[in-house]
């Protein structure tokens, strides 16, 4: 199976190193560190999800550790992705730090969480941190075609996900057919528009006549693109509707129309207005 390609039993996508992406996640950005985001990541692993995002700039990631430990979810069933925080120095201490947050022995999956300092600055970290088993996977987050060119070509240990801002509305496939091309699989962070799409009238249409929930038909597209989601919802009834990808189809008129809701005109960047 080459990397990026989704497994037969549509749940996961293989990465580069060997290590599998599960399609769905639960994303807990901007969800307050305490018993919002403990019941939020509890919920999702009752109701089957096996994928957590943090990150250290969430400052949650204790929660996520508490969650984990009181659902009973075996810890080897779970995948786990943290971020390297850029405004800090140096991945392998903050690496060390989050698993001391989190309170398991390594992070499935690490990100450099933007660009700052340019691509390269963080990557002779993470790549340490990758080599003491710190981390079983490592990517990047935020990052354009040009800049993951720079990782590639500079690395000799290749980020093997690049988590970027990925919807019907942000719909970037120049990024995504060069993720493709380098090996790297594309995760879709905000897929739901942070719920602005939700009232989108195309999508909401769809959803009346397949008798499914609008962030479900984003989710579903993003799925057939072959793009794992992380949406993210503090109402465990939310959280359960958008598990339910997995069971309907989109057709092929209706994916072209919600393609064509693009408003980045299939950008190679991450982002049209950099934070950094």
């Amino acid at each position: 199976m080459t990397a990026g390609a989704v497994t037969a039993d549509g749940r996961a996508v293989q990465l580069a190193d060997g290590n599998k992406l599960p399609m769905l996640g639960l994303g807990v950005w901007q969800v307050p560190d305490g018993p919002a985001c403990v019941n939020a990541v509890r919920w999702a692993l009752e109701l089957g999800y096996r994928h957590i995002d943090t990150a250290q700039a969430y400052g949650n990631e204790e929660s996520v550790g508490k969650a984990l430990r009181d659902s009973g979810v075996p810890r080897e069933e779970v995948f786990i992705t943290t971020k390297f925080y850029p405004g800090r120095k140096d991945p392998v201490a903050e690496a060390r730090d989050s698993l001391r947050l989190l309170g398991v022995d390594q992070i499935d999956l690490y990100l450099v969480h933007w660009p700052r300092g340019g691509p390269l600055r963080a990557w002779p970290g993470m790549e340490l941190a990758r080599e003491r088993g710190l981390a079983r996977s490592i990517g990047v987050s935020n990052f354009g075609a040009a800049a993951l060119g720079q990782v590639v070509a500079a690395g000799t240990d290749p980020p093997v996900v690049n988590q970027i801002q990925f919807s019907v509305l942000k719909y970037r496939r120049a990024l995504l057919d060069a993720c493709l091309r380098l090996g790297i699989a594309l995760e879709a962070y905000s897929p739901l528009g942070t719920g602005r799409h939700l009232s989108n009238k195309q999508v909401a249409e769809i959803a009346e006549r397949l008798g499914r929930t609008p962030a479900q038909v984003l989710l579903r597209w993003c799925v057939q693109h072959g793009v794992p989601v992380i949406p993210k919802s503090t109402h465990r009834n939310r959280i359960g509707e958008n598990a339910h990808i997995f069971d309907f189809t989109l057709t092929e008129q209706d994916v072209a129309d919600l393609d064509a809701l693009d408003q980045t005109h299939g950008t190679e960047r991450a982002l049209e207005h950099p934070w950094w």
